[in-house]
């Protein structure tokens, strides 16, 4: 008799959550691109996080109680706080003046930052094939950005400024240790961003209108329950295996950037996409195969 083997169904799952998580995401993200065109990119995050935070708490303490709420590294959760607000500001200040598609996948560029600042902050050694991807990806970033074309916008700066405060987010974790519990740090991360915008809010303040108030909620629903089922899919099934769905993001950002501003990405930035998607997409696969022993 013959047999087909089938996926895992914790591996079914954990794709099917990262395949919801990014698609919500990238509404979220839509819906702050449509925000910014009447507010700044600071005042979306506050309330983005202002929204957010009860609820965050709320699961946090109904998973690992209030104990999960201490921790012992404020300053780096500030900090962190800080990074995020920059990098997400930069971000949504990118789709003011970019297509969806396009600001997206430059901050695609993200793994690739994070392996290269892994190397000059964390001191870990990378072989020469890695090397030759990290420089494929950025090859991939010039496609869409252009600099020194008659095309070249400044604004395609700003999602590689994401990427790269992003890469230093996610690095800086590692001063933390493994005793602060993933919930400790989902809490601090959503209320690190909070007070750091809040911090600036003064000077970007503008006073909602009352019928865009749906609006950031949804930002703050959407964002949340993006952040939760991504983290959920990494948690019931290997890395390796939803890793690679994270960049299902540049799809639905297409897709959406078509439905609602009819953006198209152009040849050369359709080029630049696949090429960060493969350089991307290379490095989860080469982290996977050390993980496993398959590979120096």
């Amino acid at each position: 008799m013959q047999t087909h083997q089938t996926a895992p169904p914790t591996a079914a799952a954990g794709i099917l959550c990262i395949l919801v998580g990014m698609l919500s995401l990238t509404i979220s993200d839509a819906i702050a691109k449509w925000l910014g065109g009447m507010y700044s990119p600071p005042q979306i995050l506050f309330l983005r996080c202002a929204i957010a935070l009860p609820f965050v708490a709320a699961v946090v303490v109904a998973m690992g109680g209030k104990l999960a709420l201490r921790t012992r590294h404020p300053g780096i959760h500030l900090l962190r706080g800080a990074i995020n607000v920059v990098s997400a500001s930069a971000f949504y200040g990118s789709l003011r003046y970019l297509p969806f598609a396009e600001a997206t996948a430059i901050s695609y560029a993200a793994p690739l930052c994070v392996t290269l600042l892994s190397v000059l902050v964390l001191k870990e050694r990378v072989d020469a094939m890695r090397w030759a991807v990290i420089a494929l990806g950025f090859v991939g970033v010039l496609f869409i950005v252009r600099p020194g074309a008659s095309g070249f916008q400044p604004a395609a700066l700003l999602p590689l400024v994401t990427a790269v405060l992003y890469a230093a987010m996610m690095i800086s974790a590692r001063f933390i240790g493994p005793g602060e519990s993933f919930l400790t740090m989902a809490f601090y991360i959503v209320a690190g961003q909070l007070v750091c915008s809040a911090a600036v809010l003064p000077w970007f303040w503008r006073t909602p209108d009352p019928t865009h108030w749906p609006f950031f909620a949804g930002v703050a629903l959407f964002s949340t329950a993006g952040l939760s089922l991504i983290t959920q899919a990494f948690r019931i099934a290997p890395a390796s295996v939803v890793a690679p769905f994270d960049y299902t993001g540049l799809i639905w950002a297409t897709l959406l950037g078509w439905i609602f501003w009819r953006e198209t990405p152009d040849v050369l930035t359709s080029v630049g996409a696949v090429i960060i998607v493969g350089a991307g997409l290379s490095i989860i696969l080469r982290v996977s195969m050390q993980g496993d022993g398959k590979t120096s």
